[in-house]
This record gives structure tokens, sequence and C-alpha cells, in this order.
């Protein structure tokens, strides 16, 4: 596309909005690129791109994906660019690209690892075409922002461009068929022995054949809609899987990966099958970027699930967990419910899942509590539940109606106040259960639990 005047002011003005957000010590991760497409709408079309392009998209994973493949290729040397630290919408993809772009617009970089939120389609696909696209999957989000898979697929469908290459969950029934025309690999994990023959969860967001509208068939069942199906009256289902785990040894911390008859070993960063398929989809990606196996794996062990997402601590025999949840996402949150459930010991859980701009600006609705497993906590591993924020009523009658006792409840307005009825003496792990946009009560909750965890004694 070829550069006009428009562009050359819209570069110009966003590189010396940086260097004044930088002098200001400001994050400089959303306005220049912001600046930018104000002033030049097709920008992103007209500034230079890296050869390769890898994108990740979905409704669930993809900052820890995108984040591990960042970490990996650095680690290999590899000079690149990533909106790791910005907005994953058009702005923050148009940021990204000026950092990485010289005062005429010509790139500097071989390689652009970029976060695309799956809504952004229509502003990032027009004017940038991803050598690779992985699409962790795909379900009901937010009531406020993607409540319905279907609606985000099609926008994908529209979009995306057909010579992008797709790295998909073949587990995942919906996210599997996108742009069904495009070259494609699929990823994803053999039957395990915690896998049913029936969903578990209140939500499955997708039932009925989309082709035929006959009930689907599930094999087996892993969680939500994950797994494999099959419709029994035509050929709609789940693919063929290229990337398949076949051994997953979590005490062993080991998975074994089977690539067109050739067998692969690998070391486990995590023991969350959510975060096991967001590591399959990385060494996917790494696999067909043209990576060895073995260098994958010894890059891989050493890197860390986001600490925004996860991090944990031990202090007197005391463990302390922080988990993302993601607010007013019911599969989200189930999913980590779920694994809190089968963690051994004694637990006690704190949610603070409230949206914190809505909890202080606007009201809430409130409907994805009862989409979202509240009935996993009821559990008698779990020793005490305690949820603050604008919406304690309500997740307290939440809690109640999935059957949890009254007396393991605890409910305060103040997110701070959270930890003064925290019985941390009678439990082995504290999980600390948070929103994107409230880390900074996290961290000061944690903080309180870490004090009480070392004021402890046997």
């Amino acid at each position: 596309m070829r550069k006009s005047l428009r562009f050359y002011i819209a570069l110009w003005g966003a590189k010396a909005g940086n260097v004044l957000l930088k002098i200001l010590k400001r994050n400089a991760s959303y306005f220049p690129g912001k600046f930018a497409v104000s002033v030049c709408p097709d920008f992103i079309g007209m500034i230079d791109k890296p050869e390769t392009i890898i994108a990740v998209t979905g409704t669930n994973g993809k900052t820890t994906v995108s984040n591990m493949i960042e970490d990996v290729l650095k680690a290999n040397n590899y000079d690149i660019i990533d909106n790791s630290l910005g907005s994953n919408v058009n702005s923050g993809v148009a940021t990204t690209l000026i950092k990485g772009a010289n005062l005429l617009g010509k790139t500097k970089k071989k390689i652009a690892v970029l976060e695309i939120d799956e809504r952004s389609a229509n502003k990032v696909y027009p004017y940038l075409t991803p050598t690779y696209l992985i699409c962790t999957n795909l379900f009901r989000d937010s009531m406020i922002r993607n409540a319905h898979s279907e609606f985000i697929a099609e926008i994908l469908n529209k979009y995306i461009p057909k010579e992008t290459k797709l790295i998909l969950n073949g587990d995942d029934l919906i996210s599997c068929h996108l742009a069904e025309e495009n070259k494609r690999v699929y990823f994803g994990i053999d039957r395990l022995d915690t896998d049913t023959d029936e969903c578990q969860n209140i939500v499955r967001d997708i039932v009925v054949c989309p082709k035929c509208n006959t009930k689907l068939k599930y094999d087996y069942v892993r969680y939500n809609h994950i797994g494999r199906a099959h419709c029994p009256k035509c050929d709609y289902g789940s693919p063929e899987i290229d990337y398949e785990v076949t051994n997953l040894d979590i005490p062993a911390r080991k998975m074994t990966l089977m690539y067109h008859g050739n067998k692969e070993e690998y070391d486990l960063i995590t023991d969350n099958i959510i975060n096991i398929y967001n590591m399959l989809a990385v060494i996917t990606l790494l696999r067909e970027f043209g990576m060895p196996a073995e260098q994958i794996n010894n890059t891989l062990k050493k890197q860390k699930i986001v600490e925004t997402r996860y991090s944990e601590e031990t202090i007197n025999g005391k463990k302390i967990i922080n988990h993302l949840a993601k607010g007013m996402n019911p599969i989200a949150c189930s999913r980590v419910f779920d694994y809190i459930r089968k963690e051994p010991g004694k637990k006690a859980v704190i949610l603070i899942l409230d949206d914190f701009h809505d909890a202080h600006n606007s009201s809430e609705n409130i409907t994805w509590h009862y989409d979202t497993d509240y009935e996993f906590l009821n559990d008698n591993s779990i020793k005490q539940v305690i949820t603050a924020g604008a919406r304690h009523w309500d997740t307290y009658i939440r809690l109640e109606l999935a059957g949890v006792p009254e007396e393991k409840i605890v409910h305060t307005r103040n997110e701070l106040d959270s930890t003064k009825n925290l019985n941390i003496k009678d439990v082995d792990t504290v999980f600390i259960l948070y929103d994107i946009y409230t880390i900074h009560l996290m961290n000061q909750i944690k903080k309180d639990v870490e004090k009480m965890a070392n004021e402890c004694h046997d």
C-alpha cells in the first residue's frame, strides 16, 4: 500500500508522542497507535510489517500463549517486536509496528508476535496478514463483550486472510472449523482418565450440528464443549489431530507428543489443563516455525506462566496461589474452580471477581454467575470461601444456591477486608482469584495473606 502524506504525519506524530510519554514515565503502549489510526485510518496497512507475523487470538489463553512464544524466541536470540505490554486491539497493534519502524515507516524487525483481540479482526486483518494465526479456543465470554461464541466465529471467518496458516485447537469444536479454506494444523490431547461421557458443566456452547441441526454425539467431554464429538447424520465433527499429546504424566511433569508418527517428549511447566493446552499451542507454533523439538523443550522448561496470570509461594508450610479467573467470564472462572477442588489438601478461596470499572461507575449484569460452576466450590476440601466487592451479596447467594454451607462463606463490601476473617491456620493453601482489572487489589491482599502466613507457627 502506497504511503500518503497523512501516513507520515500520523507516523511522526506517534513517534513524537512515544518520546514524550517516555519522558513523562507514562505507558506508551496505546496512545501512539490510537493517534496514528485516528489521523490515518489505514495506517496499519501502509506501515511496513516484518516478514513473519505470528498472531494469537481466542477467548481464553491468548496473553499466556503470546507471551510464552515471545519468551522462547527472545531466549533463542530472535529479534522480535511484540505487544506484550500493550493493547491487543488495532491501536495496540499500530503502536507495536510504530516502535519497530524507522521514521520512513520501514520495519527494523523480521518477526512480530501480536496478541489480537478476537473482536478486532475487522480493524486489523484487512490491513495485516499473519503468517500464522493461533486460535486458542472460542467460548462465551462476558455478557457485555463476547457473549456468544458463534458470533465471534462469524467475525473471524469474515476477516481472517486466506493466506494465513491457522494453528487450531482440534479439541474445540467451534474454533477448529474457522476459515475452512485456509491451510491449518491441529493440536489436541488424547482421551484422559478424568474425561467423562457427559458434560459436568452448566454451559456447553455447541450441542447440535451447525450443518443439519442433529444433536451431536460426544465421544468424550473434558470440560464444557472441549473434547471429541461427531454428528450422527453428516460429516461434521472433530478433526484428525496433527500434534497430539498421547501421554500426559502430570505427577512426573512429562508429556508425549506425536506428530506424523514421530514421538517427542516435553517437560510440563504446569499441571493445569488450561495451561497445558496453552503450552501445546506454543509448541505447535514453534514446530511449524521450524524450531527443533529439543530446542523448544530446553527453552520452555525454563519458562513460567505469566505471573500476572498465575503465581505461587510457600510460607511456613502455607501455600499462597494467585490465579487470574477473569470475572464475568463463566468458562474461565469455572475452570479455576475445578482446578481448586482437585488440588490436594485443605483450602480457602478468596474471590475478588467484580468487574472493577462497573463496580465503581455503573451496574453489572450478574447473569454470568449462573453460567459459572460455583458448584465446584461445594467440596469438602474447601474450608472457607470469602467473596468481596460491590456484588458480594450476589456472589453469596450464588454460593448458597450451589450448596456451599453458609458457615463456610464470608462476604464483605471492601475487597481489602477480605483477609480479616481468613482462617489461615485451618488450611494448607489460600487461593486468591482476581480479575484482569483487580490485580492491584490482589497484590495488597497477597501481602496481607503473606503476613498472616509468616505469623503462623506449628
